[in-house]
């Protein structure tokens, strides 16, 4: 992997009072280091990306088995506050016959809209009632990345 946006980051000034910089001061100098990069014009900025991205998952598993190592606990060190919430329990609603068959009818009729809304011919239900054709919500768009 190679170690040029590690190095050009250690090499960036980050301004801080502290040895651990607060939440807000990463977020703006990390803010401004990307957008020097950016505007210098002097970057291939997809090798840039796919690095960050490589640094990104490598501190997340780094993240994960840390916090999997801390006690269960709460704790307040180095500017970081812990606080342990129990997980809670959750009713299984698929024991109940009548919930489970509501979800199913409610399954059905997604099915029935989703056909009605794609077909150039109306649907009719079981029971012979019009299937109205709903409108649709536009989601945002995205990049999807892989590696």
């Amino acid at each position: 992997m190679s170690k040029d946006l590690f190095m050009q980051m250690r090499e960036a000034e980050i301004m801080t009072i502290n040895f651990l910089p607060t939440k807000k001061e990463i977020t703006t100098s990390a803010k401004a280091f990307a957008l020097k990069m950016v505007n210098s014009g002097e970057n291939n900025l997809f090798e840039k990306f796919a690095q960050a991205l490589r640094m990104k998952e490598a501190l997340n598993i780094i993240e994960a088995e840390l916090k999997a190592s801390l006690p269960q606990e709460n704790f307040e060190e180095f500017g970081l506050k812990g606080t342990y919430r129990s997980g809670g329990a959750v009713c299984n609603y698929n024991e109940d016959e009548d919930w489970a068959k509501l979800k199913s009818q409610l399954s059905h009729r997604e099915s029935l809209l989703k056909l009605a809304s794609s077909s150039d011919i109306e649907i009719y239900d079981e029971n012979g009632i019009l299937v109205p054709k709903v409108g649709k919500t536009e989601r945002k768009s995205s990049l999807a990345i892989t590696f």
